[in-house]
């Protein structure tokens, strides 16, 4: 993490404090590399709250030391959330500002914080967002590919049964598709997104966002995931991949009979042919009896 002087808080304590005999729960985004994108509200928020809610402490105590502020800190993470939840409600009921933070990041993309946003907004406390950095939106203004439309992910399955499955499921997807990756996971990730999507689809892998080893890796799947094997530092660090959508097709159009050869491949491997041929047909739009043919001949006669 760079470093960076602590600056003094000036000017009027932030708004979050004042009236506290109502609590409110402030969901905080904070540097995903770059100690330097913290801002001064989200700095302020970090100096001034009661308590600190943080997916990890010892993480999350670095980053205020480095800025120079000792707030109290609690843990808050997918192991304890529901646990911790009540003591954060009852926190909030005595008038306590709680600031959520995760890693790195805005919270509760990917990252722990939804119960307890979810129980503190329904029991009727204030909860507002200090927006800053994310992985998410970071890799999209970089990748050079359609940003209209687009869809979150997160982290694809470990195993590659429900990897390839969850794929072919995204397979006519037109939006473009942004999913977190694991450094040892990313070369087969890639080889099965190859796979699945067709190797000529457009994609890019963004390596240790803001930080000082950034790198920015474009191309088809197909020679991203030549690339992944062969570079050894591709497989360091946070990864972010965002991969172009399918192309529309009219409703009125034939089917994209490539897409669908490529979807059953996969499919049959773990399936029944009948229930291959049944998501096959969901995912691209051909009619059962077709997806059903192709199954059959490729399963080799395979039963049910």
């Amino acid at each position: 993490m760079p470093s960076l002087q602590p600056r003094p808080i000036i000017g009027p304590r932030p708004e979050i404090i004042v009236g506290k005999s109502q609590g409110r729960l402030v969901v905080v985004a904070t540097p995903i590399g770059n100690l330097n994108d913290l801002s001064d509200r989200a700095r302020q928020s970090l100096a001034t709250a009661d308590v600190i809610a943080a997916e990890d402490t010892r993480h999350t105590r670095t980053l205020l030391q480095a800025i120079g502020v000792s707030t109290p800190l609690v843990s808050l993470h997918e192991h304890n959330e529901a646990q911790r939840v009540p003591e954060m409600l009852e926190r909030l009921a005595q008038g306590a500002v709680i600031v959520l933070v995760s890693d790195a990041g805005t919270p509760l993309l990917s990252d722990p914080g939804y119960d307890l946003v979810r129980q503190a907004s329904q029991a009727g406390f204030d909860v507002v967002a200090i927006p800053g950095p994310s992985a998410i939106t970071t890799a999209l203004a970089v990748a050079g590919l359609p940003t209209d439309r687009f869809c979150f992910e997160g982290f694809l399955p470990a195993r590659e049964k429900e990897r390839r499955s969850q794929l072919a499921s995204l397979a006519s997807e037109t939006r473009t598709l942004v999913f977190f990756e694991a450094p040892h996971r990313i070369v087969e990730s890639l080889a099965d997104l190859a796979l699945v999507f067709g190797g000529e689809r457009p994609a890019v892998v963004a390596r240790e966002l803001t930080k000082m080893h950034e790198a920015v890796y474009r191309g088809s799947l197909a020679e991203l995931a030549e690339r992944s094997q062969t570079e050894p530092n591709f497989q360091r660090g946070e990864i972010t991949m965002v991969v172009q959508g399918a192309p529309a097709v009219a409703a009125n159009t034939s089917v994209d009979m490539a897409l669908l050869q490529r979807t059953v491949e996969v499919l049959v491997k773990e399936l029944p042919p009948s229930k291959a041929a049944a998501l096959a047909a969901k995912i691209t739009g051909a009619s059962r009896n077709e997806a059903y043919s192709l199954a059959s001949r490729l399963s080799g006669g395979r039963g049910e």
